[in-house]
């Protein structure tokens, strides 16, 4: 029985007319060397393609007349399929990923977050790094802003803020782009062309332990906390 649509498991390139699959009088050829050798009949273009051993295939269908293209068609396959790899890695270059920070972050789970955004950026994407005050921590943003120009020193040999960190709202935003493969820096943990596993980019850093301020927990020091020694007015 006859499909009238393409099967979902079957690839695009089996639905390419080769040769005899092609169905128009006259098309327009694309010769060996790129050429245009204008509009033939379909039995003069099949001929020439036995001329030069390649074949014949229809790159453009709905054009009028079709266009076809004199070309061995394991090399069109492999031109196409790395054509949508480098459409693909383009794609991946436009997503964006966002990091989240506070002013009362711990060493530890920044050490996280600085480790994911060195991920992504080495995978190509971009990062927004955003900033949230809570309260009276609008009371001072310079804290805020210490902890965004650590993270941007941190991340800098693998991307460049496209522009200096603002203070919009109750946050602080910047958009960080990924620099060049040949100027940015190697990835510290992965070897030369490794990817990072997903469980890394899905698996959300883990939450700070909130720990109240002056409990004996936070006295030795295991929570970093840079409001407890400002005196609250």
């Amino acid at each position: 029985m006859n499909r009238p649509f393409p099967s979902r498991n079957s690839s695009s390139d089996s639905f390419v007319r080769v040769n005899g699959k092609i169905r128009a009088r006259e098309v327009r050829v694309i010769g060996v060397d790129n050429k245009q050798l204008g509009v033939m009949a379909l039995n003069d273009a099949l001929a020439l393609a036995r001329q030069h051993a390649v074949d014949l295939v229809e790159i453009a269908a709905t054009a009028v007349p079709p266009v076809c293209r004199l070309v061995n068609l394991g090399k069109f396959r492999y031109e196409k399929a790395k054509k949508e790899k480098e459409s693909k890695k383009h794609q991946h270059a436009s997503t964006v990923k966002e990091i989240q920070l506070s002013p009362r972050i711990d060493p530890h789970d920044l050490g996280i977050k600085i480790s994911h955004a060195i991920d992504f950026l080495c995978d190509d994407m971009k990062v927004k790094v955003s900033l949230k005050f809570r309260g009276r921590e609008m009371q001072h943003t310079e804290i805020g802003f210490d902890v965004i120009r650590n993270f941007l020193d941190k991340i800098s040999p693998f991307g460049h803020r496209d522009f200096e960190p603002k203070l919009i709202g109750k946050g602080i935003n910047v958009m960080v782009t990924p620099l060049p493969r040949n100027k940015r820096a190697k990835h510290p943990t992965r070897t030369e062309g490794q990817a990072a596993a997903p469980a890394v980019h899905g698996t959300p850093a883990p939450a700070s332990k909130k720990v109240p301020v002056g409990s004996e927990t936070a006295s030795k020091g295991l929570t970093h906390n840079p409001f407890a020694n400002i005196e609250v007015k």
